[in-house]
């Protein structure tokens, strides 16, 4: 046995008060694969020991919820007999070592996922964030990101339907790559990842396994530095053609009614399986790794139960119904093989050739693994950062010149270079495309939709955890609702630096009840989620990053509402109020290059009144578009209602005042005020529009009309900006494609 010193526990990412806790649980020196398994299921990616306490504050019943977090994915009642199956999780340290392989992956555990419940994949968004393009670096791995992406979801042939892309410089050294999936299911055939039935069949299904990803849950766990390259090994190869092979079979056999329980091999691959589908049955496991099928020679138990080789399920059948498992998954030509059954010990025992190697107690990997209350303390940056003096900056610039800087800016610039490399129209449920609007798909054998967003800012975040968390919540729910969905569910996705360091978990713990906060006044539980911790290189954390997945429920599916103006002459309205705030906004990053202020005042009952009336209007026919408005403020959010459209718009909008009254009309463009959005109507009906606003409480007012060829923007009767509309959607539409061909990205 070898002998277990400092340097295997750091390898492991152990602390030595945890194994005085593995010696104290075992009652004697664990075996190096125990050591092995232990330090992958008490890392933070598995074991959410920081962030734990924190999430079992967060709303997460509710009249539609069918599954809350602690299963592979939430669940939500989409009526009709039907559930919406749906999780959000991150991939972002394989995807900074190796991009390409990094993403893909992530895609494909998320599928996972979700047909683990029993689901069909029917849609995928993502939420990317990246630093500057101006870095070779960094356009070589957004490239490789996207192709990952690209690569895996089209040829599994599931639509990537929407997403978001932010840049700032934070995210250099650590991009964010979350991936989201949604799936259907029939409510009462959902599928849960548990172990029961002694003497039931324990199955090793899919791909084989390799030395691939051996490590990556412990990798995740752990803060970048200039030796990271090293850690490509434990980035895991996907292959989406054996996925998807996988995916029918599985979704076949749960038919058969011959499952008792079924989990992806994830993170910490066949142990967390193992374990965690045993705790939850309150049975045992046991196992022979010499059964487990192998790609690679000479492979140990240790890099056999620590592998996270993709494409790879654990399933207890019905004892007796073997054959009927087999048969079904030779007809998918997949491995489908006994390794082990179950027991009623509630032990992981795992045996090689025979002999016992590892010997655990299921619970002590999972429900008994450590839970830490870490010190926080207020960031010492953030009463500073929040200091923002307007008169100090100079000249505040042109408003038509700033409009101009601002839509050819990365973060606001159209993301067609990327979305254009997703297949978004396999299976023909899509309605509406990448670019247009919260990403929406039908629900095949109904007259319902489901609108999907996903949503942060890590500015406002960065500025006030508390405040910038429910923004991200709000807008996210704010996006489906222009689509004319109601909000029914969320999922989040909680990127944040090294919770050791007691200002970042400061930050993760505002966030979290801003989060909570948002939820309850909104009404939309959390169904599950994903937390990434040490998101930060050489000491230096990423923005902290929430990032929130909403489905919304349409009704009738014809009733669907995009983002662009729909016919010449019709009105344009206002929905909500601008106050003219500047703090954490795109200008002042863009312009200014500075992240400061307060984020935007968030009133969460007139959130909630403003996005029951553009529900409400859509179901009706009074709102023919809707796009609420965000980053960069009113006038990005009028323009990008007229890309995509041959129409210009001619509005007067009412100007703000400022203290520092030069500023004003910046702030009117482009400060960016919550609970707002631009929507059109025929103009016979915009009136009513504005009395269903005025008794919802939701100040509203028409501001201009559709027509013409020119984006005409006036202030107080002031035009300020003029500009063709063919010119400002070139500005628009070229940004970040030009990055890849006049700076010859290294792809």
């Amino acid at each position: 046995m070898a002998v277990i010193d400092q340097q295997i526990l750091d390898r492991h990412g152990l602390t030595q008060e945890e194994y005085e806790r593995i010696l104290e649980t075992l009652g004697r020196e664990p075996s190096l694969t125990e050591l092995g398994i232990f330090s992958v299921m008490w890392s933070e990616h598995c074991s959410y020991k920081s962030s734990r306490v924190h999430l079992k504050t967060l709303p997460t019943t509710g009249r539609r919820v069918l599954q809350g977090p602690g299963e592979n994915a939430g669940a939500v009642d989409i009526g009709d007999g039907l559930a919406a199956v749906f999780k959000i999780e991150s991939h972002n340290h394989p995807s900074f070592i190796e991009p390409y392989q990094g993403a893909a992956t992530g895609v494909g555990g998320i599928i996972r996922d979700i047909f683990t419940m029993g689901a069909r994949p029917i849609a995928l968004l993502n939420s990317l964030r990246f630093g500057s393009l101006d870095d070779p670096n960094v356009r070589r791995t957004f490239s490789g990101v996207v192709a990952g992406i690209a690569g895996y979801g089209n040829s599994i042939g599931i639509p990537t339907v929407g997403g978001e892309i932010g840049f700032d410089e934070s995210y250099t050294g650590n991009p964010l790559v979350n991936v989201f999936c949604l799936g259907i299911a029939r409510k009462d055939e959902i599928i849960t990842a548990s172990a029961s039935g002694v003497g039931n069949p324990v199955y090793y299904v899919g791909a084989k396994t390799g030395r691939d990803g051996i490590h990556g849950a412990t990798m995740a766990s752990a803060e970048f530095d200039d030796k990271s390259a090293e850690k490509r090994p434990a980035v895991q190869v996907g292959d989406p053609f054996m996925e998807k092979l996988l995916l029918e079979a599985c979704l076949e056999v749960m038919k058969s009614d011959a499952l008792v329980g079924i989990q992806d091999m994830g993170a910490a691959g066949l142990t967390c399986s193992t374990c965690e589908m045993g705790s939850r049955g309150g049975a045992g496991i046991e196992i022979d790794v010499a059964h487990v099928p192998q790609r690679e020679l000479g492979m140990t138990p240790y890099e056999i139960m620590l592998s996270e080789s993709q494409e790879r399920m654990l399933l207890v059948a019905k004892r007796g119904r073997e054959k009927e498992v087999e048969r079904i998954f030779e007809k998918w030509d997949l491995h489908a093989v006994k390794i082990g059954e179950v027991t009623t010990d509630g032990r992981l025992r795992v045996k090689d050739h025979g002999l016992v190697v590892a010997d655990i107690p299921n619970r002590a990997l999972t429900d008994e693994a450590p839970v830490y209350r870490r010190p926080m303390a207020e960031p010492v940056y953030i009463r500073e950062a929040q200091q923002l003096s307007l008169s100090a900056l100079g000249a505040p610039g042109v408003p038509a010149d700033v409009f101009l800087r601002l839509l050819g800016s990365p973060g606001i610039a159209s993301k067609r270079w990327v979305y254009r490399q997703y297949d978004h129209m396999v299976r023909t449920n899509t309605l509406v495309f990448p670019g247009a609007g919260a990403g929406t798909v039908r629900v095949k054998g109904t007259e319902r939709a489901l609108a999907l967003s996903v949503d942060g800012n890590g500015r406002f975040v960065y500025l006030d955890p508390y405040l910038g968390a429910q923004h991200a919540v709000a807008e996210a729910a704010r996006n489906v609702a222009c689509a004319g969905a109601q909000p029914i569910g969320a999922t989040n996705c909680l990127n944040f630096g090294s919770p050791e360091r007691p200002e970042i978990m400061w930050q993760f713990a505002r966030a979290v009840e801003g989060i909570g906060a948002a939820c309850r006044a909104l009404d939309i539980p959390i169904t599950g989620g994903n937390v990434s911790l040490y998101n930060e290189t050489d000491g230096r954390a990423v923005l902290p990053t929430p990032v929130l997945g909403v489905v919304g429920l349409i009704e009738h599916s014809e009733r669907v509402v995009k983002r662009s103006f729909r016919s010449s002459g019709d009105a344009v309205l206002l929905l909500g109020q601008g106050l003219g705030e500047l703090g954490g906004s795109e200008y002042l990053k863009i312009v200014r290059g500075l992240v400061r202020g307060v984020p935007p005042v968030l009133d969460l009952k007139r959130e909630r009144a403003l996005q029951k009336l553009l529900v409400e209007g859509a179901e009706v026919g009074l709102v023919r578009s809707a796009h609420d408005c965000a980053e960069g403020g009113l006038a990005i959010a009028l323009a990008e209602c007229c890309f995509d459209t041959p129409y210009g718009a001619d509005v007067n909008v009412p100007g703000v005042r400022l203290p520092e009254a030069a500023f004003s009309d910046i702030a009117t463009f482009f400060g960016e005020s919550a609970s707002r959005a631009i929507v059109s109507a025929e103009p016979e009906h915009a009136g009513e529009l504005l009395a269903k606003a005025s008794a919802a409480g939701v100040p509203a007012s028409i501001i201009g009309t559709v027509g013409g060829d020119r984006v005409r923007i006036a202030v107080d009767g002031r035009c300020l900006v003029d500009t063709s509309l063919s010119d400002a959607e070139r500005v628009w539409s070229t940004t970040i494609e030009e990055y890849f061909e006049s700076k010859r990205a290294i792809r």
